[in-house]
């Protein structure tokens, strides 16, 4: 009993521990969240030091966490959502309203799910109605004011001065290490559809290294998109989020593509104080872990 007195779960730490399992790995974690990689490692051998084991692997090729390590991220995941809604449910203001919230595929098969879910138990006499649409869609509803906010991918170049920038994501040509291209004809071409400003770029300046793409498959899941580059259909565009150990990055054939920008892009309304509060609640949790996970 007097162990459990003295021992102590450092949110702060557990926050790190959480953010080296959403960036696969300290150095990534480190330039998320805005520390040295020093910093990083420190806070991790203070927490093992606090409970006598090891949470991260320390040998080359071995998994990124121990068996006590994942055990751990799960009970922090937990701790860290009561944790926080503690905070907020002891500080909110009560609001009322209605929020026309729109979302990419990328954002709502994220743990932005989770956020919405504890914006809704914090506020319930909030109604927030979504819709889940291509960015290039979600811009022009925003333009028309059929939507009061959207979470979009822009290129870096395209953020606007309005725009509250969530994180920045790297873009990739990849394909399966099997398909073999043909130095000479057009190179076949995993595609979103029409709506997809990654396709846009891609058969526009994408083509400007001499390549000719030719577009076999069109999707408009990223998840049907990575299938088709597994199984070796051919190239496709691919942010860092949906890359997978066995595909083959491209970075000698094709122009660098862009930097993408998650942001959050508001209609020109009048100022909305439940929408203030959401916008509020994504920004303090993105700036806290550095992104947005994939749900698994």
């Amino acid at each position: 009993m007097t162990d459990l007195n003295t021992r102590r779960l450092d949110i702060d730490a557990l926050r790190t521990l959480r953010a080296i399992r959403q960036h696969g790995g300290i150095t990534r974690a480190a330039e998320a969240l805005g520390l040295t990689q020093s910093a990083v490692s420190h806070k991790i051998k203070r927490l093992e030091a606090s409970l006598d084991c090891e949470l991260l692997n320390r040998r080359q090729g071995a998994p990124t966490f121990t068996a006590l390590g994942e055990e751990l991220l799960d009970y922090a995941g937990r701790i860290l959502a009561l944790h926080d809604e503690a905070l907020l449910g002891l500080t909110r203001t009560e609001i009322a309203g209605r929020i026309l919230l729109g979302l990419t595929e990328d954002t709502s098969c994220s743990d932005l799910a989770r956020i919405l879910g504890r914006f809704r138990r914090l506020h319930p006499q909030v109604t927030v109605r979504t819709k889940v649409r291509m960015s290039l869609v979600l811009r022009a509803m925003l333009d028309r004011g059929e939507l009061d906010a959207a979470i979009v991918q822009v290129f870096a170049h395209e953020v606007r001065p309005t725009d509250i920038v969530l994180f920045r994501e790297a873009l990739h040509w990849v394909k399966s290490p099997g398909l073999v291209l043909d130095k000479d004809g057009a190179i076949p071409f995993l595609s979103f559809d029409d709506d997809c400003f990654y396709r846009r770029w891609a058969l526009d300046i994408g083509q400007d290294g001499g390549a000719s793409l030719e577009t076999v498959f069109e999707c408009t899941s990223a998840a049907g998109i990575v299938a088709a580059v597994n199984a070796g259909l051919g190239v496709a565009l691919l942010n860092e989020r949906h890359l997978r150990p066995e595909m083959q990055i491209l970075s000698d054939r094709f122009p660098a593509p862009p930097v993408l920008a998650y942001v959050i892009r508001r209609a020109r309304k009048a100022r909305n104080p439940a929408l203030d509060s959401l916008v509020a609640g994504i920004e303090a949790e993105i700036s806290r872990y550095g992104g947005l996970s994939l749900a698994v």
